[in-house]
């Protein structure tokens, strides 16, 4: 140990530490200065900053011994407070720069090193110093940053005074498609909620500090596990194994579909017969410290039975590949397609046949620049309680409830952490939660597990990849009549949700498009490579990949111009979806009427500005997503008059960035105020099953439509329950004096526009009642002697219904689009040896994501949205990625048709060699 005096925040202080400890550990561990952030522990994104000396340096990565004496160092407590915000604080709030706020205070900070040095910055040059500082950020597409550090300078140079970065109510009270600021944005932007690493540092003495031993190999048979040794060491108060877990020691896939050939009961708690993954949880170390935890892991001695190993569809669908699950086939599930008339006469009949072989879109990882994390207890009543960053509460007690022993909503109950970061759908899935309740009733103590992240990418789900191949008959004016498709679904080994997935790829290959007649059929298949977990716009990037290429490739034969020959196709009235649903809003059309002169001007530019050396070109896609989760989809509210004149609202609207509470809150307030109820007397209960109810998983951009819908209905009833004669509404007293109630639940589901799950045979039905619908441009340039793609500009003409609050809806397109980037040129986990960070997994900085990010709403009213919206989250990155490799074949003559876009792949097609493919599966194995 060593003294260390420094000085933190203008406080002088005399710290004893360990040397070899981290900046970071020690103002997050010892002073609890929880905002900053530990993301990476790599220094690769920026969440740990903080300013020393006058310069901003990565805490995780600087160990105190090298901190000088007297070190003057700011952390984002020492830059504002909640009731003293800095101006770049304002600025955050006033942008929505904090969607799911984990990185925020790196990047304040980080801004705040920027602004001492230059006062007067250019927009390049926040954005030079944001990648020269490595500040990563998943959920914003780095747009609304550099807009909120241009804005805080101007705030400081005295150009704008700070009722500029502020809100201006209307006259009518009406915030409903403002940019009314997130309820948890000053929290986020000053550090002062708690995330889940920070909450596990106030958890109570005798809190046991977990840490998993996880299988080394991606297949094996479990011969022994011997934790005696590891129960010898010091600090550990228990090793637990599945010999612990008094349940079924699985979590449920939850099987609906009936020609699934599974039972959903596959994916254990804690191995007990085989290893199926690459990190599989085989035993818990529960210790004093995690330095003492850590060091137990080494000494648990677990003996392996190699098996082989299967990490690609091909290899799993082979002849000789033997069972992953013993007694369920490795190919479990198939979902035909069968729309129109007979397509093998219509492709003879057709004036023009394309088709491709080998789509692929792999497994791209979530990124989150927080890890997985997760605390249990149990409370005075004895039940098990369980915080973690899960999206659908009441949908994941369920599904482990069985596998621990307990029963959902009786003694066992889940909650989300104060504050989440992003997830983009790995949490769809439960990840540590049963593991931490295994733990804590293991040991009947209070259990803290955080992933470092390394595990984080490890350990958890990454979005299935599909291999496509696909075909297209045409007239010759270009109007499709008839397409073909097959593909396979590389779900990992756990098959939750994959028999969904492998239907929306008969929802979503090919959407947008009036094709009458459809042939086709998909298969899920069992490998041993990370499981397929849900990941945002689920299943349609690789759905659209396919089929936005192809339109291309049609496009080009036919000698018509690709978004003329969209616009030929593109649904309009009497037309159907794949699924054979009629759209309920015929607006893509329009969305490529508004987009055309974008595009045309785009392609001049291009050719303006393209040389032998930098190559530019065009490329347009069209994407389309339902809102929901197919069929009857439901939720429920509360909402209640409370004694002070305030109203309750309380549901499960899961946040990951998103914007839940926004969403929650001017929802609700676009009803109450015909009861003179401002937004600030709004009582959100949110994500804790102990007290709100139902409102079902945060995906799918489900919630601002389903739980959106049963808000409204709970506060009308409500309303109306408490209105006067006199159109004024009961004080809480007067209700109570009339015997009047003052608390509503309030429920919604599609069935209210007959919604039915798409029919096992033939993928026909109406999943959903409302869609998105979105229309890319991207523009790029490719180095004709490296390889390497730059995305100039990205724009989407996009039609997502009604306006709910602008600058979140604004927030969540610029995410998906660089998430889109990213999908299509960099990010990529395959390697198990070298996608082990999150640089190395391809994550875009500041400067791989263009600042030109440009949106164009068509705002078409939904007959089923609340106030006609729709959702937006998944839209923006349905088929960015497609856009993209098509301006890349523009530019270049390099058709890609297997992600990502890697420099090597475009330079080897731009030198006239082969392409490195993935072998594609054999066709039609079920």
């Amino acid at each position: 140990m060593i003294k260390k005096p420094v000085n933190i925040n203008g406080a002088k202080m005399k710290l004893v530490v360990d040397p070899e400890a981290t900046l970071a550990d020690v103002i997050r561990g010892q002073l609890h200065l929880t905002g900053t952030k530990t993301g990476c522990g790599k220094a690769q994104c920026g969440a740990c900053s903080v300013i020393m000396n006058g310069k901003v340096i990565m805490s995780c990565a600087t160990r105190m011994k090298r901190v000088p004496d007297d070190a003057l160092i700011t952390t984002i407590e020492g830059i504002g407070t909640p009731t003293s915000l800095h101006a770049l604080q304002m600025a955050w709030v006033k942008h929505g720069a904090a969607q799911c706020g984990f990185c925020a205070p790196g990047f304040i900070v980080s801004a705040k090193g920027l602004l001492d040095e230059n006062p007067n910055p250019a927009r390049e040059e926040v954005r030079d110093w944001f990648q020269k500082h490595r500040n990563v950020c998943r959920c914003t597409g780095y747009k609304p940053l550099v807009d909120a550090v241009m804005d805080a300078a101007r705030l400081m140079r005295g150009e704008i005074t700070a009722d500029a970065l502020g809100f201006i109510m209307p006259a009518d009270g009406k915030i409903l498609g403002t940019d009314y600021p997130r309820p948890s944005a000053i929290g986020k932007v000053t550090g002062t909620i708690d995330y889940g690493a920070d909450f596990g540092l106030k958890m109570p003495p005798g809190t046991l500090q977990l840490k998993l031993v996880q299988a080394q190999v991606s297949h094996a048979r479990i011969l022994s596990i011997d934790t005696s040794e590891a129960e010898k060491m010091p600090g550990v108060y228990k090793v637990v194994t599945n010999k612990d877990i008094k349940g079924k020691n699985r979590i449920t896939g939850l099987i609906t579909f009936p020609t699934n050939k599974g039972d959903g009961w596959d994916r254990p708690i804690l191995c007990d017969e085989k290893v199926f993954q690459f990190g599989d949880a085989i035993a818990i170390v529960c210790a004093d410290t995690e330095a003492h935890a850590r060091a137990a892991v080494e000494k648990v001695d677990v003996e392996l039975e190699m098996l082989p190993a299967y990490m690609s569809a091909p290899a799993a669908m082979a002849p000789d590949a033997i069972e992953i699950h013993p007694g369920t086939p490795n190919v479990y599930f198939k979902q035909p397609i069968v729309k129109g008339e007979d397509t093998a006469p219509l492709m003879e009949k057709a004036d023009l046949v394309v088709s491709m072989e080998d789509f692929y879109v792999g497994r791209q990882p979530h990124l989150p620049v927080e890890p997985d994390v997760v605390v249990a207890y149990h409370d005075e009543n004895g039940s098990l309680q369980i915080l973690s960053k899960s999206i659908g509460l009441d949908l994941h007690a369920h599904m482990i409830a069985e596998g621990l022993g307990l029963e959902a909503g009786k003694n066992l109950f889940l909650s989300q952490f104060p504050g989440v970061g992003g997830t983009f759908g790995y949490k769809f899935s439960p990840t540590t939660e049963a593991l931490a309740g295994a733990a804590a009733i293991a040991t009947g103590r209070p259990v803290f597990l955080n992933f470092d992240y390394y595990q984080q990418i490890t350990y958890t789900g990454k979005r299935s990849p599909f291999f496509i191949d696909l075909k297209y008959g045409a007239d010759k004016d270009g109007k499709i009549v008839a397409m073909e498709s097959n593909w396979a679904v590389d779900h990992g080994p756990y098959s939750e949700f994959g028999d969904l997935l492998t239907l929306r790829g008969a929802q979503f290959i090919g959407a947008g498009y009036g094709i009458p007649n459809i042939r086709g059929a998909g298969y899920t298949v069992c490998t041993n490579h990370a499981w397929g977990s849900a990941f945002r716009a689920y299943g349609s990037p690789q759905s659209f990949f396919a089929s936005e290429t192809l339109m291309d490739v049609l496009a080009e034969k036919l000698g018509i111009d690709p978004l003329e020959l969209r616009y030929i196709n593109a649904y309009r009235p009497g037309d159907t979806t794949p699924t054979g649903q009629g759209p309920e809003v015929y607006s893509l059309t329009q969305l490529i009427d508004v987009i055309r002169p974008k595009y045309k001007a785009a392609l001049d530019e291009a050719e303006r500005l393209s040389t032998p050396e930098k190559k530019r070109g065009v490329g347009v896609s069209v994407g389309i997503y339902g809102c929901g989760l197919d069929g009857v989809d439901g939720a429920e509210v509360w909402v209640e008059l409370l004694p002070d004149g305030n109203v309750r609202v309380s549901t499960s609207w899961q946040d990951h960035g998103q914007g839940a509470d926004i969403g929650l809150l001017t929802t609700a307030h676009e009803v109450l105020r015909q009861m003179g109820i401002k937004p600030e007397q709004i009582k959100l209960v949110m994500n804790d099953m102990n007290l709100a109810p139902n409102g079902g998983p945060s995906g799918g951009s489900r919630s601002q439509v389903v739980i959106g819908n049963a808000v409204v209905n709970g506060c009308e009833q409500l309303v109306n329950a408490l209105k006067k004669a006199d159109g004024t509404g009961m004080t809480y007293d007067e209700a109570v004096a009339g015997n009047i109630p003052v608390k509503y639940s309030g429920k919604w589901s599609t069935a209210a526009d007959n919604c039915t799950n798409c029919d096992a045979e033939t993928a026909q039905g109406r999943p959903f009642a409302v869609y998105m619908y979105g229309v890319f441009l991207a523009e790029v340039e490719v180095d004709t002697g490296t390889g390497k793609v730059q995305v100039v500009k990205m724009t989407l003409a996009a039609d997502v219904g009604k306006v709910i609050n602008k600058t979140t809806l604004d927030g969540q397109i610029y995410g998906g689009l660089a998430q889109g980037i990213g999908l299509a040129l960099s990010e990529n986990f395959e390697d198990l040896k070298k996608h082990t960070s999150m640089a190395a997994c391809g994550i875009p900085y500041i400067k791989d994501i263009p600042d030109n990010l440009e949106i164009i709403y068509v705002n078409t009213p939904r007959k089923m949205g609340p106030y006609g919206a729709s959702g937006v989250g998944e839209l923006p990155l349905t088929s960015p990625h497609a856009a993209i490799c098509n301006a890349i074949y523009n530019a270049c003559g390099v058709r890609i048709t297997q992600l990502p876009a890697l420099p090597e792949k475009v330079l080897a097609g731009l030198q006239g060699k082969e392409i490195p493919v993935v072998k594609r599966p054999v066709k039609n194995p079920y």
